[in-house]
């Protein structure tokens, strides 16, 4: 089961399940029940019924319990704990068990009627409908086997009767006739009665279900709500830990300038770079906050893929070179339906985290043509990325470990945004990276008709 929305099919066939369940745990009383009444019923008629009629007839009964105490023994072990399928597969299988025991009781009415005393055939009249009444609170929860049970219990019992009213003649048929009428009235009232309580167990259980799905439900939303309490927990002990660093340089520079004031040439730069980073970590939170909130419009044409990647390699190219690094390009003609802008956004933080993490080596910036489409590839040789933790570069103020100096510089957002935009443009990321051999980040471009640009743009304004 589910927490969402769950068909009616699937509650029928959930509801139909514990029914079969409830039956068989019900069930187990009636082997003590026959038990307790087959050598009462044998002792009331002993002396007036030949000694094989008694003698088969608790045979009959021993095997239908031996078989009866068997399958469920059977169903233990095979179908008690698997699903609603299975439970109806069983019952239905060994449904013709119940049969048999209706029959075996149904045959009871040879021995003590029209052969017995009058108030032994009284106790032993008591005594069936004891084993037809007792076992319907289990039975009637499903409705094929009260019918069956009900039909060979008093279907045989109405043929003993009619047998031994046509061999007693006129006398049995004179005082014997009206008790006909007693079992059929039995059995009206029973199968009324088993209906009753099938319906009252069915709403029983549906009520059941719903309620397990509503506690699911809550329990997820629960967990989802606990989750954001803590992601966003983490978020703001990150935001200030982060923050803190710079705000605190600035405090520095500030009592050095007051200090040393002919400095100013030296400080001056240092305190344009903190004010830089504060700013910078004040962008990416906005930026994650509208997009988090559907304030993102975009605007979405027809963009020259060429062109883009020569737009970035004219940004980023001076920045690798200046750390010593190679910076190459490998383009392949071809145009996407995006919005230019956040796309152009989501490959700078790709770059920029493929030059921030390369100690030496280079920076490739790639397009290839796909089976799926036009590809852009950011590769590097840099530090890498633990498999366990290619998941976790997505998240907010996630930072990859750098084994030589400790933690990299940067606020961990440019990976986050970078998800948060992917989805809203549609353009798949993937990553694959080994450590200390480097990463490669991918962005299926993949082109989209008018309309499902229009619809991912109404999705990013919400």
């Amino acid at each position: 089961m589910t927490p969402t929305a769950v068909s009616g099919d699937e509650a029928d066939r959930w509801v139909r399940g514990e029914l079969v369940r409830s039956l068989m745990r019900a069930a187990r009383g009636n082997y003590v029940l026959s038990a307790v009444l087959t050598p009462i019923v044998v002792g009331l008629s002993w002396n007036d019924v030949p000694l094989w009629l008694a003698a088969l007839w608790v045979f009959l009964m021993v095997c239908v319990s031996i078989v009866r105490v068997r399958f469920e023994v059977v169903y233990r072990q095979r179908y008690d704990g698997h699903d609603a399928d299975a439970q109806e597969r069983f019952i239905h299988r060994y449904r013709h068990l119940w049969t048999a025991s209706g029959v075996v009781w149904g045959l009871s009415a040879l021995l003590f009627f029209e052969r017995s005393p009058l108030v032994h055939q009284f106790i032993c009249w008591f005594i069936v409908a004891g084993a037809a009444t007792f076992p319907v609170v289990s039975i009637a929860l499903h409705p094929p086997v009260l019918k069956r049970y009900m039909a060979a219990l008093f279907g045989t019992m109405l043929a003993c009767m009619v047998l031994r009213i046509a061999q007693t003649g006129a006398e049995g048929l004179q005082f014997g006739l009206p008790f006909l009428l007693l079992p059929v009235l039995h059995w009206w009232l029973l199968l009324h009665a088993g209906r009753r309580l099938h319906e009252t167990a069915r709403n029983g259980f549906e009520l059941l279900f719903h309620n397990k799905i509503l506690i699911a439900s809550l329990t997820q939303q629960r967990q989802a709500a606990v989750s954001a309490v803590a992601m966003k927990n983490r978020f703001l002990a990150s935001a200030a830990h982060d923050m803190r660093q710079p705000v605190l340089a600035l405090s520095l520079y500030a009592d050095w300038l007051r200090n040393e004031p002919e400095l100013v040439h030296e400080i001056a730069p240092k305190i344009s770079g903190a004010t830089q980073a504060v700013n910078l970590l004040f962008d990416s939170l906005f930026d994650l906050a509208r997009i988090d909130s559907g304030q993102v419009r975009l605007h979405i044409e027809r963009v020259d893929v060429v062109q883009l990647l020569r737009d970035l390699e004219l940004q980023y190219r001076p920045v690798a070179e200046a750390k010593g690094l190679r910076f190459k390009v490998h383009m392949v003609p071809g145009t996407v339906l995006t919005d230019p802008v956040r796309v152009r956004r989501m490959l700078g933080n790709l770059l920029s985290n493929a030059i921030k993490y390369t100690h030496q080596g280079g920076v490739l910036l790639a397009a290839r043509q796909t089976r799926d489409g036009l590809r852009v590839e950011v590769w590097d040789s840099g530090i890498g990325i633990p498999r366990e933790h290619l998941r976790d570069v997505f998240l907010e103020f996630y930072k990859v470990a750098d084994h030589d100096a400790g933690t990299s510089d940067g606020f961990g957002l440019g990976l986050a945004i970078v998800a948060r935009l992917s989805h809203a443009l549609g353009h798949p990321v993937s990553v694959r990276s080994r450590v200390g051999r480097g990463s490669v980040f991918r962005v299926l471009l993949t082109d989209a008709d008018e309309v499902q640009a229009q619809a991912r743009m109404s999705d990013a304004v919400g």
